[in-house]
């Protein structure tokens, strides 16, 4: 068994304990989700296209602060916005948003795949919470990545079963 294998088969066990939805709030998700999945995807993929326009909106400004800086004798006043970290959280967040996308077909057909695309996107989201973290916005975006996380894989799993039975 995979790893990605091994890790929902505990959070499975984890998400038992956890309160049931009523079948018809259950029923109602499963309808949903795949179109509720599609905006989301679509808000991540807007998300990473803003991301990198402030990332070159800012460079843009700190090369013009530097050049007049430079023009008077002084020094460089602020680094290149457009580092490692920008670009990692541009790539995982492009990523997660394609996979959200993706999934849209398979939800809809009720189908395992779709379900699993979820969930990685949902550990997507995790990993994104992290690389931001080590970015000026600190630990706190680590924190709602979690909580967000942990709300999602609840939903998640109360809905398995109607794709884990098709599969």
């Amino acid at each position: 068994m995979s790893s990605l294998g091994m890790l929902e088969k505990n959070l499975a066990d984890v998400f038992k304990s956890a309160p049931p939805l009523p079948d018809s709030g259950k029923k109602m998700l499963v309808e949903w989700v795949p179109w509720i999945n599609l905006i989301f995807g679509a808000f991540a993929l807007l998300g990473a296209f803003w991301l990198w326009q402030w990332a070159h909106v800012a460079n843009g400004l700190i090369n013009y602060a530097n050049s007049i800086s430079q023009a008077y004798g002084g020094g460089t006043v602020a680094a290149d916005r457009l580092g490692f970290m920008v670009w990692l959280a541009l790539i995982v967040l492009t990523v997660q948003a394609l996979v959200m996308l993706a999934a849209f077909a398979p939800l809809k057909a009720h189908k395992k795949t779709g379900w699993d695309l979820l969930f990685y996107g949902v550990l997507l989201n995790v990993v994104y919470g992290v690389v931001v973290a080590f970015t000026s916005y600190g630990v706190g975006h680590l924190f709602s990545s979690l909580i967000g996380a942990a709300i999602g894989l609840y939903f998640l799993f109360q809905i398995r079963d109607a794709y884990t039975k098709k599969a």
